[in-house]
């Protein structure tokens, strides 16, 4: 098993920009997210098992899952998420394992959003990194990015581990409030150190 960085952060904070920097430099990289969005695509394996429990009408005429229905179910109902967390986590982590196992990397990154909130991916990882950046930019950014209403993107937000319990658990921290000239200096001193903590220099 290769040494896991846990990397994570709130909706909006940039996590998949810090985790390409860090594959710049050598790292692999397992991205729970883009794992998510292959298994609920047409003909995904996912798509089939949520459409069969939630309904056709969430899945959309393509055969993928219908993302817009579905985050509106799921954000008012608990009961809802659990269920679809169910159907997908299981198959998320089984696939994040396989990817993990035939990494050819000195260590890997693994972007998992709700890091802090599972008990699964944080006993899997060496060492938690989080990307952090204030709350009035996690809402600039989403509301630029998906086309959401502020409202909306507070709400996602309130759902979400707060900012300070992230920060608290965080072994390292990269902070993602400004421009790409501010961030990209902050990643080779943290590359070197996971490669020392891997026992790769």
């Amino acid at each position: 098993m290769p040494y896991l960085v846990g990397l994570t952060g709130g909706i909006g904070s940039g996590k998949t920009t810090v985790a390409n920097l860090f594959v710049e430099l050598g790292a692999g990289i397992v991205d729970s997210d883009e794992i998510s969005r292959t298994l609920t695509a047409t003909g995904g394996t996912a798509t089939a098992a949520i459409g069969e429990h939630f309904g056709a009408e969430y899945v959309t005429a393509e055969g993928a899952l219908d993302r817009d229905r579905m985050r509106k179910l799921v954000f008012g109902n608990e009961k809802a998420r659990r269920e679809l967390e169910s159907i997908l986590h299981p198959r998320i982590r089984e696939e994040s394992q396989r990817l993990i196992a035939k990494t050819t990397a000195p260590y890997v990154i693994m972007v998992v959003p709700l890091l802090l909130e599972s008990r699964t991916y944080r006993s899997l990882v060496n060492r938690v990194l989080v990307v952090d950046c204030s709350p009035e930019t996690q809402v600039a950014r989403v509301m630029q990015r998906s086309g959401l209403s502020r409202e909306e993107v507070l709400a996602i937000m309130a759902t979400q581990l707060p900012r300070e319990e992230r920060l608290r658990n965080a072994d390292d921290i990269v902070n993602n409030d400004g421009e790409m000239s501010a961030l990209r200096p902050q990643i080779p001193p943290l590359h070197r150190q996971f490669l020392k903590f891997a026992g790769k220099r």
